[in-house]
């Protein structure tokens, strides 16, 4: 599969679609690999005749990985809530340069872009920015970077802070476990939970990176005050069900960013279940479609 070096990393990438359709670029969230785009989501949006690309953030699936120096995760944290500096080996600006140069690799000029969780964070970022480069932005299951929104529970803050897997089955059990924490509560399939993280432990099992990850979220700060003066055609979507960042974070999102529609998606938890592509499909369509007349 290719890779592309872009802002001094390499990025694992993969297209699907005609090259002369409109690119759509699908950034994925928190120690999720590109695959989380599942393969037929991708396809029924090259149906609406979109270009996809889905990539590897950095740290993540077949990316580069970052090395640094061990990370007292807490002991940040509490630093971020003391409002001290703290030291971070990236921040969501050079994961939205990462994106951005994949699309230089690609000889894209501007590309709707749509991002989940970690990865709405990352495609709002790109479109403070780099606004120039975006057509649309949709920001799914996100928010702003202030804290005060889009919180998560006690129960889905608790199987994010588990410790890391040490074997094969350990990881498997315990992507289940947390699917079923953070998903959609009437439709987690534990036969497909268990395939997937099989499928993403043999790609790559790297959870290092996600303490990197989520140490660049909270370095970053708030979006807020630079989501107000966007002029980007923006879709928000969130479910009205999720645990891990709670529907105030969307809400705020689409509050903030002039002339953004917001889409709650009835029964949604913290993921993207096939029952509710269509929903997703046609609302980014429609956002595209209107940008390209407006």
């Amino acid at each position: 599969m290719p890779t592309a070096t872009c802002n001094g990393v390499e990025l694992w990438y993969e297209t699907f679609g005609d090259d002369d359709d409109p690119p759509l670029l699908l950034v994925m969230g928190l120690g999720a690999q590109a695959t989380a785009w599942d393969t037929e989501l991708c396809n029924a949006f090259t149906d609406r005749g979109f270009r996809v690309i889905r990539f590897d953030n950095r740290d993540v699936g077949l990316s580069t990985k970052i090395e640094s120096a061990p990370i007292d995760f807490f002991a940040t944290i509490a630093k971020v809530a003391a409002g001290e500096p703290v030291d971070a080996p990236y921040r969501l600006s050079d994961m939205a340069a990462d994106a951005v140069g994949l699309l230089d690799h690609l000889g894209i000029t501007a590309a709707h872009v749509v991002g989940a969780s970690m990865g709405g964070m990352i495609a709002q970022t790109i479109a403070i920015e780099h606004p120039e480069r975006v057509l649309t932005l949709t920001s799914i299951m996100s928010n702003t970077g202030n804290f005060e929104y889009g919180n998560a529970r006690a129960e889905a803050m608790a199987v994010l802070l588990e410790p890391a897997a040490t074997d094969r089955d350990g990881a498997i059990e315990r992507s289940v476990r947390a699917s079923q924490v953070i998903g959609s509560p009437d439709q987690f399939d534990e036969e497909r939970a268990r395939e997937r993280a099989a499928a993403a432990y043999d790609r790559c099992f790297f959870p290092v990176g996600i303490g990197r990850q989520l140490i660049g979220i909270h370095a970053s700060g708030s979006r807020e005050d630079a989501l107000r003066e966007l002029n980007v055609p923006t879709l928000v979507i969130h479910g009205t069900d999720d645990p891990l960042v709670e529907v105030s974070g969307g809400e705020r999102t689409a509050e903030l960013i002039p002339g953004a529609e917001l889409l709650l998606v009835e029964g949604m938890g913290h993921d993207l279940p096939q029952v509710f592509w269509s929903q997703i499909v046609e609302a980014v369509t429609r956002l595209a479609t209107k940008a390209a007349v407006a």
